[in-house]
């Protein structure tokens, strides 16, 4: 698979000229799987990083600027999830690195085992709906996976408060949390692609795929998988209250779910939003390894 942590690990560090990166990966201040951090610390090192990513961002967030201007007037002329879908297949298999698709793939299968260990420590939620995504490969990205995830958090949040306002449930904490939904060990993917032309870093990619996303999709249909990215402390909050450690939500950078913010900035605000749920779920899976380990 990914063999980065090996690369941090045997790094000789120059007292006169650390490494940032370097720095970073030992520091531990903050949970974060090893392999994932070391994934995305090798990956923000790379020279697409460092050079072609203030190029990109520029003309791709001028791109998005421009696409809303046509959209006040055309908002519903492309509606095209599986062409999307199309197109981010091929660019995550041929052109984006090994690194990077791993840390995109993992952050669906996170995601969906977040939103199943809340639903697991919520007494009488048993008959919430649930559409877990686990791909294991760039190829599943072509099943709707971007937009299935933006539906799924929505619904979920959705479900869950109807279900605590219809039923009288509630999120408290839980003595002993029911930590099943959540994997402790590595994530079995197929092998990525690693060809010369996979050089193109996480950042730089979500900021080139974001008005590539704007343009096969409704105006509306954009405009609500944006506003997703905020609702990071929403599903904070439900898993420290159930774990009993709000100050841990520190970690959680797209703050205010309830304030829309301009969709230009959505390219970077996903960074954060798969920083926060890597974070999120290495808690738990501290959670489920420290309840092991008492028993």
């Amino acid at each position: 698979m990914l063999h980065k942590k090996e690369y941090f690990e045997n790094m000789v560090n120059e007292p006169r000229n650390p490494s940032h990166w370097h720095a970073m990966f030992l520091d531990k201040s903050v949970p974060f799987n090893a392999d994932a951090k070391a994934a995305f610390l090798y990956d923000s090192s790379t020279k697409s990083r460092q050079f072609l990513y203030p190029v990109a961002k520029v003309f791709a967030r001028l791109s998005i600027v421009l696409m809303q201007f046509f959209k006040i007037f055309i908002p519903n002329l492309i509606n095209a999830p599986k062409m999307l879908h199309k197109s981010l297949f091929w660019g995550m298999k041929y052109f984006i690195t090994p690194e990077a698709n791993f840390i995109i793939l993992r952050h669906f299968y996170l995601g969906s085992e977040v939103l199943r260990f809340i639903k697991d420590n919520v007494d009488g939620s048993t008959d919430i709906p649930m559409n877990p995504l686990k791909p294991l490969g760039v190829s599943d990205v072509k099943d709707n996976l971007f937009l299935e995830h933006d539906l799924n958090l929505y619904n979920f949040i959705i479900n869950l408060n109807k279900a605590i306002e219809e039923k009288g449930l509630k999120i408290t904490k839980k003595e002993k949390p029911d930590f099943s939904a959540i994997t402790a060990g590595e994530i079995p993917f197929r092998e990525f692609r690693d060809g010369w032309t996979n050089f193109i870093d996480l950042g730089t990619a979500i900021e080139i795929f974001t008005p590539v996303y704007q343009f096969y999709l409704t105006d509306n249909d954009f405009w609500r998988a944006t506003n997703s990215l905020q609702l990071d402390e929403v599903i904070g909050i439900y898993a420290a209250t159930i774990m009993d450690c709000p100050e841990k939500l520190t970690a959680l950078n797209n703050k205010h779910p309830m304030i829309p913010l301009p969709t230009a900035g959505a390219a970077f605000r996903l960074l954060l939003h798969g920083f926060s749920t890597e974070v999120l779920h290495a808690l738990l899976v501290q959670g489920k390894l420290a309840k092991i380990e008492s028993t």
